[in-house]
């Protein structure tokens, strides 16, 4: 009966050609509203613990990453096939973010075709099935689950979702046929792997039995029929309130008459907004006042009213209550009676339940004795509508700063989001801007430890040391064991030079959590002042162990590395930091070093030059590319780069006193100046506290190269005495050599050689 009720239905009025031309059309309008979103970056809300701050899912497909996401609980979720989901992009486009939009564009694309076919299969409606799949492909509310990386489960488990009805309607068509169940479980199991929400998926069959399959089974089979789906939800069910312990929030915080009120307004909200999809936001504050009266009598007034018109409708329109009981059944799971997180209510929670008011709505329009014109002109309307909603709410999710600057502006007292925008600023170096917004998440919630936290590290940026170290402090009285804020505090004492209290507080941060990548990190940065090279070294291995994309302590390794003679070991690491971040520009001054030690003169020249090109203002790169054409022979260039460092940093003491030693000791005569050559010498002494042989040699061939003899001698002897105290034998013996001239009354030059 089925299989009669779709053929004489569905090919009314179609070509072989208007299906695929539909798809296409389908496909075309969801990649013009989502395209944007391949220029736009990671955001800081999850993405981090998803991808890129996430070792094994950025390692891409592994054995080790595949048991990973099988085994054990992570971002408060067991949800293995979203996870190998993202392996699977990191392994395809590595941490480039419009990869990963790419892949979520297509598995909605792919769930929007999908919805159209079964739809078109279950009813044979073929343009009420393909304005029901385009208003699910461009709807704002469905925005968030494409645009946001971390969201993958939804469109993946979401595709999953429709292809389970699409096998359950080729079960439905031969009851009993074992093989054809089996594929049901099979992918309502990879659905519930995806995202637990799919539980309620065998309540969604039971109502497709009813409405449009009309199987006349009774209902007690239908029933029995799915308990073994039922097994399964409930199985994961009870996986997830434990995977989501950590996340469930108090009932003291959340009383439950609070959660039920929420709970009856939600429904409501979710019809209004996708009715009128303004104002909408990636996270809105729970109402921990409750909710006012008056909502919770229009809420439940629309809820009754509907459910009574949907019951009463069940025989002559019996879309009205699947379409009704579809919504309320799949947004049970996510309703807040078990409260996870902080929200009051998500836009993405609409993903899947609001197809189900799609569908009622769409045969309500259709049922009207409307000319079909009038019935086309307004769906395209919709159709064009919704897409330049849904466009504009896509561009807010550019990167960071723009998602949380909008979601300011939509909602009150949003202290998550000001704590976001503060971060997204922070690392843009917005310093104060940063600082206003963590002070305003302070005020909205002062016991709020992260977010003292998070103005300790603006302040500590600033260079504020003490104030950030008060607020860390602040931060774990409230939270003693917040592992990032003892870390923070490490680094704090650190810059301090108080080695011995830093240490303590990386300790206590691998106390709370052994695999935090950065305490290794500022542990091994601690224990390398302390000139503990092998702890350290250990520690900057641990953090590359936690964290295979953290550059710096690749650098960090590398030079202890270099420090220890390893010179290509300590080059491998440098150009590791490189391919993690290749604007990265102390590795390129790094590996250039390293190469000037291993006499590659030229390539190190050519990695400071690239150092300049990201960090043109950076003295010390200047002073090193001076060295480094000092050392080919090149005078006149390390010449100008000595210069360069100086105009940016006055008083830097090496560049300085290298720009000193060429003005006087420059084989060619027309670039010496030995007046200036003492002018600068004289000030690197000061500066140096006259306490430095290498300079007091330089001071010396100054005077020298200026005629000022007898200062040239009596320096060269300080000098000399100097290096001799110190067991500076080789420079003790150039001295020696060069005070002879200066005795005879002539200055040293390089020899030109030396070219």
């Amino acid at each position: 009966m089925i299989a009669q009720h779709i053929s004489q239905n569905s090919s009314t009025g179609a070509s072989r050609w208007t299906v695929p031309g539909i798809c296409v059309v389908l496909a075309a309008i969801t990649f013009v509203v989502f395209a944007q979103t391949l220029g736009h970056e990671f955001v800081d809300y999850d993405d981090n613990a998803y991808v890129y701050d996430n070792p094994v899912v950025a390692r891409g497909l592994t054995l080790n990453g595949l048991v990973w996401a099988f085994r054990g609980v992570h971002a408060h979720n067991w949800h293995p096939l979203t996870w190998l989901s993202h392996e699977l992009d990191c392994q395809l486009y590595g941490l480039r973010s419009g990869g990963h939009h790419l892949t979520s564009i297509l598995l909605h694309i792919a769930t929007v075709i999908m919805l159209f076919l079964v739809l078109r299969q279950m009813t044979g409606a073929l343009w009420r099935s393909a304005f029901v799949a385009a208003v699910f492909a461009i709807h704002p509310l469905h925005v968030e689950s494409v645009a946001w990386v971390a969201e993958r489960k939804d469109v993946l488990s979401g595709l999953f979702f429709i292809l389970t009805i699409a096998a359950y309607v080729r079960y439905a068509r031969r009851p009993g046929s074992w093989p054809a169940y089996g594929l049901v479980m099979l992918l309502f199991t990879l659905g519930l792997m995806c995202k637990p929400m799919l539980v309620t998926v065998p309540l969604v069959l039971l109502l497709l039995d009813y409405w449009p399959l009309q199987r006349l089974e009774p209902a007690r089979r239908l029933v029995l029929e799915k308990l073994p789906l039922l097994a399964l939800s409930a199985a994961l069910a009870v996986v997830t309130l434990v995977a989501q312990k950590g996340a469930i929030q108090s009932a003291a915080l959340f009383p439950l008459p609070s959660r039920a009120a929420n709970a009856l307004v939600i429904c409501a909200i979710y019809l209004g907004q996708m009715f009128y999809p303004a104002g909408l936001a990636v996270l809105y504050p729970y109402p921990l006042t409750g909710r006012p009266g008056w909502e919770m009598a229009v809420a439940g007034m629309l809820w009754a009213g509907i459910s009574l018109f949907a019951f009463m409708q069940r025989r002559k329109r019996p879309w009205a209550a699947v379409g009704w009981a579809w919504y309320l059944v799949m947004l049970v799971p996510v309703l807040g009676i078990i409260q996870v997180g902080p929200q009051a209510h998500a836009d993405r929670y609409t993903y899947l339940p609001q197809i189900g008011i799609y569908l009622g709505v769409t045969w309500l329009i259709a049922e009207r004795r409307i000319s079909r014109w009038w019935v086309a002109v307004l769906m395209i309307s919709v159709a064009g509508v919704l897409t330049m909603c849904a466009r504009n709410q896509a561009a807010y999710w550019k990167n960071s700063e723009t998602l949380w600057t909008h979601t300011i502006a939509c909602t009150t007292s949003n202290a998550i989001a000001h704590n976001n925008l503060g971060n997204a600023l922070l690392q843009k170096g917005r310093v104060d801007e940063a600082i206003t917004h963590f002070q305003e998440v302070l005020r909205i919630k002062p016991d709020d430890a992260k977010a003292d936290f998070n103005l300790g590290n603006a302040l500590l940026q600033k260079g504020n040391v003490d104030e950030a170290i008060t607020r860390y402090q602040t931060a774990l009285r409230i939270e003693p064991d917040f592992a990032g804020a003892h870390c923070s505090l490490g680094n704090a004492f650190r810059q301090q030079g108080k080695i011995d209290q830093s240490i303590t507080q990386y300790r206590e941060a691998l106390r709370i959590n052994p695999d935090y990548a950065q305490g290794h990190l500022g542990l091994g940065l601690a224990l390398e002042q302390e000139g503990r090279f092998d702890a350290a070294a250990v520690h900057f291995q641990k953090t590359l162990q936690f964290d295979p994309a953290n550059e710096d302590a690749c650098v960090d390794l590398g030079d202890i590395f270099l420090q220890e003679g390893k010179v290509d070991a300590a080059i491998s690491h440098y150009k590791s930091a490189l391919q993690i971040k290749p604007d990265y520009a102390l590795a390129h001054n790094n590996v250039a070093n390293a190469l000037l030690q291993k006499g590659n003169i030229d390539e190190a020249i050519s990695y400071f030059q690239k150092a300049l090109n990201i960090e043109p203002a950076n003295a010390r790169i200047h002073s090193n590319l001076g060295n480094a054409f000092l050392q080919k022979g090149n005078a006149a260039n390390a010449i100008g780069q000595f210069r360069q460092a100086l105009q940016l940093e006055p008083d830097n003491v090496a560049a300085q006193n290298n720009l000193a030693w060429l003005l006087a000791t420059c084989p060619e005569a027309p670039l010496r100046n030995g007046n200036q050559a003492v002018e600068l010498a004289s000030r690197a002494n000061q500066l140096a506290g006259g306490a430095n042989a290498v300079i007091l040699r330089t001071l010396a061939a100054s005077y020298a190269d200026a005629g000022r003899f007898s200062d040239a001698v009596e320096t060269a002897q300080r000098a000399l005495r100097l290096a001799g105290a110190q067991s500076k034998t080789g420079l003790a013996e150039q001295i020696q050599t060069e005070l002879k001239l200066y005795q005879a009354g002539k200055p040293f030059h390089l020899p030109a050689s030396t070219h």
